[in-house]
């Protein structure tokens, strides 16, 4: 198989209970996310991994995969987010003797993605042969405009430098993790259990598909932006 996707849901969320069932454009959060991997065509299999049965079950009803409960010691706070995406690789390699060239990780907190950014994300791989494709947006506040405050409140440069540039034109092009895809080759990853090698590459996203729920105002306006600019479909051409 081309590609396996993988869904993050973890039941417990600090900023927003309930997060990855919390509606948004009138469905689930998590809705959003299975229905774009759904209707990816490079995508064969689709997996929720999460400890919550209910939405394990949300997941199935939807018309994805969540053939077991993740274990705990891999749904805490401090777990390494590659560790779950690597035991759900492992647990189809040892239960059902499946495998896929490439594996997509796609976080519930994006439902502005679109199927087309996933087979963009696959089509830049194969392009370069490489290891990983990380979806990334451009940064809305320049690091070498951050400051720091001192112990007495004083600023100083976040970046030390000897001139500031003054014109937004003037600085050089920066990117943020927009953490609406994750694609790998699925060996690599096994191997180095990263996605970062020298082989990885950037997806540039427009800023409006970029949108990461993390805050109830991101919340707030995922659920303006779906409904009232998206249509709320999850195949538009958002």
């Amino acid at each position: 198989m081309k590609m396996l996707a993988i869904i993050p849901a973890r039941k417990g969320s600090k900023g927003i209970p309930d997060k990855n069932a919390a509606t948004v454009g009138g469905k689930p959060l998590i809705q959003w996310t299975v229905e774009c991997a759904l209707a990816a065509p490079s995508v064969g299999r689709t997996l929720v991994t999460t400890d919550s049965p209910q939405l394990a079950d949300l997941a199935v009803s939807l018309g994805a995969e969540a053939p077991f409960l993740r274990p705990p010691e891999l749904a805490r706070d401090d777990s390494p987010g590659i560790d779950p995406i690597i035991h759900a690789v492992n647990w189809l390699k040892e239960k059902e003797s499946f495998s896929s060239e490439y594996i997509v990780v796609l976080q519930p907190t994006s439902p502005l993605r679109i199927p087309g950014d996933i087979e963009a994300a696959l089509a830049l791989a194969e392009e370069k042969s490489a290891d990983a494709v990380i979806s990334i947006s451009y940064a809305t506040q320049h690091p070498l405009w951050m400051k720091t405050l001192d112990n007495d409140g004083r600023i100083a440069d976040y970046i030390p430098q000897r001139k500031m540039p003054f014109r937004r034109q003037d600085l050089p092009e920066v990117y943020s993790l927009n953490g609406a895809i994750y694609l790998g080759r699925t060996s690599r990853i096994l191997d180095t259990r990263s996605w970062y090698t020298g082989k990885t590459y950037g997806l540039v996203m427009p800023a409006i598909r970029s949108l990461d729920v993390d805050t109830l105002w991101d919340l707030r306006l995922a659920d303006i932006l779906l409904k009232e600019f998206m249509g709320g479909e999850p195949g538009a051409d958002r």
